[in-house]
């Protein structure tokens, strides 16, 4: 994997970057060198792009910093690789292998009455039986 073969794919790599950050930054040397790294480690665009978003989302929600979508930062391969496998867990989630059962249909005035008058009941039974073995 040659350095000048891929400089096709660097350039565009770099320019999505820039379009899904809204940054602008030239494509020196060690940027491409980083990006030459990200493509010799099997990474493509549309990791770049899951791993963007998913930080953008986390970003947003407070978890994560701002920094975290430098470009130095983000293509340190270790944790682009760790934020990748990230973003398509929370991405999509595994399919359910069992079906949850709807939820109950909301008791009745009267069945929460019921429910009240069994649960003092209930405590009622409890206090005198503590009342009567003090020491169990």
């Amino acid at each position: 994997m040659d350095k000048n073969s891929l400089a096709p794919e660097i350039q565009a790599l770099h320019q999505l970057y820039c379009q899904l950050t809204a940054q602008k930054l030239a494509l020196r040397f060690d940027r491409e060198r980083l990006w030459y790294e990200f493509l010799r480690a099997g990474f493509s665009a549309q990791n770049l792009k899951s791993v963007i978003s998913y930080l953008q989302k986390e970003i947003r929600a407070g978890r994560r910093n701002v920094g975290a979508l430098k470009l130095s930062n983000l293509l340190q391969l270790d944790r682009f690789e760790e934020d990748l496998n990230i973003s398509k867990v929370r991405l999509h989630p595994p399919p359910s292998s069992r079906h949850t059962p709807p939820d109950p249909p909301p008791l009745t005035p009267a069945q929460l009455q019921n429910l009240r008058q069994q649960a003092k009941a209930a405590f009622a039974r409890l206090r005198q039986e503590l009342r009567n073995n003090p020491n169990p």
